[in-house]
């Protein structure tokens, strides 16, 4: 099991945390999905994690990676 943390940006409110948990999460091997508002890390724990497609998915949602 692997953790990857990333700074996303445009991360402003608990919605925003809960959009990123819930389209990241069901992604077959993402196993959990920790957001920090405050810092906009997004911490992303799973199997054979791909920071690309990763950073593509936040990207997609309206969270680029800075």
């Amino acid at each position: 099991m692997d953790t990857l943390t990333l700074v996303a940006q445009n991360i402003k409110c608990g919605g925003c945390a809960s959009a990123i948990k819930k389209e990241l999460g069901e992604l077959e091997n993402i196993t959990d999905v920790e957001v920090n508002i405050d810092n906009g890390a997004v911490s992303i724990t799973g199997h054979n994690l791909s920071t690309e497609q990763l950073s593509d998915k936040l990207a997609e949602l309206g969270y680029p990676v800075s």
